[in-house]
């Protein structure tokens, strides 16, 4: 797809260069050379660059073709991070690009590196140096992705656990990272999510309500029974009847 803007360029702008080629020609034979010859001078002068406009238009074109290849090139290469040479330099090159302003994971690089197609030996090479000097620290992501899903978007543990999971984190560092929010840090935060959600739920039927607020709760991870209660509670702040449920009917 890189060749088909050269193609198309090169092959529009010299046939219309030749036209004032031609122009300029029948200046310099002398037919009509006052009117001829002083109009392809103009344009020749102020377009082209030069007396003689197509061709030397012709020689600019080409020569600025072929640096926009170049140029084009190079950069969609360095947009890759993919530079030509040593994959060992192409695979740190990539890392890199790919961890400036997000952390990642050492699977979701190890990933990227086997789609642009680095060699396993080189990738790994990279990846454990990244490692040694704290490019790559698995633990520190999921610390950071715990504090900022549970606090930016409630998720409880469960649902937490599962997306840490899905990012190739260790199964020991995910239990660490989710340990650190206890059962009360989570029901408050189920709390606070109803609190805001409740105000769009008054109209609806008892029923209805329930199960979207408790729906609401189950999606982001929380307990069948913790849901229940939170959503009980605040039904009974606002004068609901709530002594029909229990926590087995959720």
């Amino acid at each position: 797809m890189e060749d088909e803007p050269a193609g198309g360029y090169g092959g529009d702008r010299p046939a219309r260069g030749r036209g004032r080629g031609a122009g300029g020609m029948r200046g310099a034979d002398g037919a009509g050379s006052d009117d001829a010859g002083a109009g392809g001078g103009r344009r020749g002068g102020s377009r082209d660059g030069g007396p003689y406009g197509g061709r030397g238009r012709r020689r600019r074109d080409s020569g600025e073709a072929s640096t926009e290849d170049g140029g084009t090139s190079s950069l969609s290469r360095a947009e890759r991070g993919e530079p030509p040479g040593d994959p060992v330099e192409r695979a740190r090159a990539i890392c890199l690009r790919l961890l400036t302003g997000t952390p990642r994971t050492r699977k979701q690089l190890a990933d990227a590196l086997r789609k642009r197609e680095i060699p396993e030996e080189a990738a790994q090479e990279v990846l454990s140096r990244f490692e040694e000097v704290g490019l790559i620290d698995d633990g520190a992501f999921a610390d950071a992705w715990v504090e900022s899903r549970h606090h930016g978007r409630g998720l409880a543990r469960r649902a937490l656990a599962r997306e840490l999971r899905t990012k190739g984190v260790d199964a020991a560092l995910i239990d660490d990272a989710v340990g650190r929010l206890d059962a009360e840090q989570e029901k408050a935060t189920a709390r606070e999510l109803v609190a805001r959600k409740l105000r769009s739920t008054r109209g609806l039927d008892r029923d209805k309500r329930i199960r979207r607020l408790a729906g609401m709760l189950a999606r982001k991870g929380y307990a069948e029974g913790l849901a229940l209660r939170v959503v009980r509670q605040a039904l009974e702040e606002e004068g609901e009847d709530t002594d029909f449920l229990t926590d087995e009917q959720f």
